[in-house]
């Protein structure tokens, strides 16, 4: 009989356990990092003016497209002090580690903000300035840089999801995005049902479901327990 009370707990705690899991991946879906600065940092939409020194907060506002939204925010979170429109960019070995790239400037200038890549992932964030910015870091590495009309610093996000984006190189001649970003290896095709499950709806969640199970679990738990005891006392 203990036997049947400890199969009712255990299923109990295994749902419990189910409960906690969405919330402990928030930061995964949103790749939140803490980022110190040891020097003053050029990101787009801040231009001329630089981030200075100290620890900053990025986040990703908006991936649902091959344009990626990234905020970045003050230490303790209560202001946005830039967004940032960036491109995906595969590389080959994920690490462990938050990653950030720059572009070299000249001595006495601030570097400039190019990627983020979060631990774990094959994807990074390169990160597009606007056009004429981006011309001029592009003449002063003779390295072409991502590029966008669209005014960075003004636009709302709405507008950044479907910004026009190029490279340009030092002449300040466009050139395919290919020269500035790994593209993705090929994707696999997916069978015909999952197409056809993308169409339902994305907005539910599966907590209410979860909350139910674990309720009839403990109850079934404490169901057991009571007939095991019954079960003794016939005995």
């Amino acid at each position: 009989m203990k036997l049947l009370k400890g199969v009712g707990i255990a299923l109990s705690l295994a749902v419990l356990c189910l409960l906690v899991v969405p919330t402990a991946r928030a930061d995964d879906w949103n790749r939140k990092t803490v980022i110190i600065f040891s020097g003053p940092i050029e990101v787009p939409g801040v231009g001329q003016h630089s981030l200075p020194a100290g620890a900053y907060v990025f986040k990703i506002l908006d991936s649902q497209s091959d344009r990626h939204i990234v905020q970045i925010f003050n230490q303790d979170e209560t202001q946005v002090l830039t967004t940032i429109l960036a491109i995906p960019n595969y590389r080959l070995k994920p690490t462990d580690k938050t990653v950030i790239t720059f572009r070299e400037r000249p001595a006495g200038q601030p570097e400039a903000l190019r990627a983020w890549f979060y631990p774990g992932r094959e994807w990074g964030e390169e990160f597009v300035y606007a056009k004429s910015r981006a011309i001029e870091l592009a003449k002063e590495r003779n390295t072409p840089v991502l590029a966008t009309r669209t005014e960075v610093a003004t636009a709302p996000v709405e507008a950044l999801k479907t910004a026009p984006v190029e490279a340009v190189a030092p002449t300040g001649e466009p050139i395919e995005l290919a020269q500035v970003v790994e593209p993705p290896p090929a994707a696999t095709t997916q069978p015909a049902t999952v197409a056809s499950n993308e169409l339902l709806p994305k907005t539910a969640s599966p907590l209410p479901l979860i909350a139910l199970i674990g309720l009839l679990t403990v109850g079934a738990g404490f169901g057991l327990s009571a007939f095991s005891k019954r079960v003794v006392r016939t005995k």
